[in-house]
């Protein structure tokens, strides 16, 4: 088993609040993390995909009060949406005997709909956590293991399976449930066929900016159709919009999101990338890179930290962009798939605008050494590390 740093932040939100959402894409073990937190006390687990533990909810008011004295797990929620109306008063009539908190855990596979679901009901009754898929500072620092990951992505199954082409079957099972099967139950109905284009799409342009309306034209569809599948792909947690820096400065910024396939896996897979061997020969190895380092350190970010990308017409340029509310700090790190880490002028004219507290260049070593000055080489487990320090987990 590998260690989740969820599972602390998990137990620790349910020590504060009632009900905890625990929010992540299938597959990367939100169940498995759920069934050792309950391990350890009374807890009952329902699986709202099964038809006959649904039913045991058509009263949930009724059946819940049973458990009050327990946790009770709630696997995709997505399936009963409306049981969180009577989590409201079942919640709020706990807390009047003295039961405030660790009542119930909710798993969703979606972020935007749960999120809107349980906002509306569950407003200061409930916490969120999201699951990333693994990360560099649960798999390890050793080179192997981190190639390993950058090729087969986080998702557990995948990560762990006995050979890279295990692994890459996997990949593609998983890509095909979501486009003939969980799609469906998270938004409109959009042909199977219509929505792997436009993910293999996205995949070949990776890390670049957002351009709706020549992914409509290749397509055949509308520019606001392609936002809302591309809006979908984002609420499942599949794909993310890195948003761009908005610095007050007196120059032409970019105003386009990049796009990232969140999981370096699941872009190889969509690519019919199997090993290191292929990748590295591969134009997207790159891009891969750049988004696998991006999706390691957003994974181990506090909630009220942002992350963005800073870029002018004139070609200033900082790949991820960092901001630190709490302690009034802004990060400018520029990723490098090389054993150097040289940098462009564009990087230094972007500080000179954002003017960031500390700049690093993530490249592909692990030794830690000045590149100019305030600008230092690190390797993504170390900065990723750093980071987490930063968070105090």
């Amino acid at each position: 088993m590998i260690e989740r740093r969820a599972k602390q932040q998990v137990s620790a939100a349910l020590g504060r609040q009632a009900a905890v959402a625990l929010l992540g894409p299938r597959q990367v073990g939100k169940t498995t993390l759920a069934y050792e937190l309950a391990g350890g006390r009374e807890a009952l687990y329902l699986d709202l995909e099964d038809s006959n533990d649904r039913q045991k909810l058509s009263e949930p008011a009724l059946f819940l009060e049973q458990y009050e004295d327990k946790l009770v797990v709630l696997d995709e929620i997505h399936r009963a949406p409306e049981i969180f109306q009577s989590l409201r008063g079942i919640i709020d009539k706990g807390r009047r005997k003295g039961k405030r908190t660790g009542r119930f855990l909710i798993l969703g596979s979606a972020s935007v709909d749960l999120l809107r679901q349980s906002g509306e009901t569950l407003a200061g009754r409930i916490e969120y956590v999201d699951l990333h898929p693994l990360d560099s500072t649960e798999v390890g620092t050793a080179a192997n293991g981190m190639n390993r990951l950058w090729i087969r992505g986080g998702f557990p199954d995948s990560y762990l399976a006995k050979t890279d082409s295990d692994s890459f079957r996997l990949r593609k099972n998983f890509i095909r449930t979501y486009l003939e099967r969980d799609v469906a139950q998270f938004g409109p109905r959009i042909p199977a066929e219509t929505l792997e284009r436009l993910w293999k799409m996205l995949s070949h342009a990776q890390g670049t900016l957002l351009n709706a309306s020549n992914l409509a034209s290749a397509l055949s569809l509308s520019a606001p159709t392609v936002a809302k599948y591309i809006d979908l792909l984002v609420d499942l947690l599949l794909v993310r919009r890195l948003r761009p820096f908005h610095a007050n400065v007196k120059k032409r910024l970019v105003k386009s999101p990049k796009v990232y396939v969140r999981d370096s896996g699941l872009l190889h897979a969509l690519l019919e990338i199997q090993n290191y061997n292929q990748l590295a020969g591969h134009p997207v190895a790159g891009a891969s890179w750049e988004g696998f380092v991006i999706e390691n350190l957003l994974s181990v970010l506090e909630y009220d930290a942002l992350a963005s990308f800073y870029r002018t017409a004139a070609g200033a340029e900082v790949d991820l962009v960092l901001e630190f509310p709490g302690i009034s700090q802004i990060w400018a790190i520029e990723i490098k798939r090389s054993l150097s880490a040289k940098l462009q002028k564009g990087f230094y004219h972007a500080c000179e605008d954002i003017q960031p507290h500390k700049c690093f260049v993530v490249y592909a070593g692990a030794d830690r050494y000045p590149v100019a000055e305030g600008v230092e080489a690190i390797g993504l487990a170390e900065l990723a590390a750093a980071l987490c320090s930063v968070n105090g987990r």
